[in-house]
């Protein structure tokens, strides 16, 4: 575990795929969505927060901070990333969304060992890459408010342009596989052999 990192949940988009709803309170087989991610990010860093834009009394029946966007436009994960960096009490922060249940158990230990002397890096599975599975130093806060200020929303010109170190975790593919609609997170039940309780 990373004492010294603060994981953030990102539950603040719209789920236009998901008809609206709000992707990380999706039940699936009685459990809210985003109470998966939280249980496989909970071992491997010091203090977790999520950031929801709404039904924040219904994230904060987990008893974790809720952190909201700066900004009232659903501007994207870049948004979250940046309440997140400004609110986090420790120097770096690693992102999951809250629609990726598998991502790797060593997610947070791998982008911490591999980052080199970048102040982002971000995941990768050898074929695509997933920028929203991120650490970030908070350093960077300013320049994300500067960007997010310009009118810019691409979360992958963003990391680049700060030098984030792409980390590959081969043989991980379906581990980055995201439900995007309710007939993935039924499938992902199946799959997990879930059942309503």
């Amino acid at each position: 575990m990373h004492e010294e990192i603060t994981g953030i949940i990102l539950a603040g988009g719209r789920a236009t795929r998901m008809g609206g709803e709000d992707k990380g309170l999706i039940q699936i087989a009685g459990i809210p969505l985003y109470q998966y991610v939280l249980s496989r990010l909970r071992p491997q860093v010091g203090q977790i927060a999520i950031s929801a834009n709404r039904n924040q009394a219904r994230y904060g029946e987990s008893g974790l901070p809720i952190v909201s966007d700066l900004t009232p436009d659903f501007s994207g994960p870049l948004a979250g990333m940046l309440a997140g960096l400004e609110q986090a009490t420790t120097e770096w922060v690693v992102f999951v969304p809250c629609d990726v249940p598998d991502f790797p158990a060593t997610l947070v230990d791998q982008l911490w060992q591999q980052k080199g002397s970048s102040l982002a890096a971000y995941a990768s599975d050898g074929e695509r890459a997933h920028p929203t599975l991120a650490l970030l130093h908070t350093s960077l806060a300013p320049q994300l408010k500067e960007y997010l200020a310009r009118g810019e929303r691409k979360l992958m010109l963003f990391l680049d342009a700060a030098g984030a170190r792409q980390i590959v975790f081969s043989g991980h593919r379906t581990a980055f596989h995201n439900l995007n609609t309710r007939e993935d997170c039924l499938r992902w039940q199946q799959e997990k052999g879930l059942t309503n309780a």
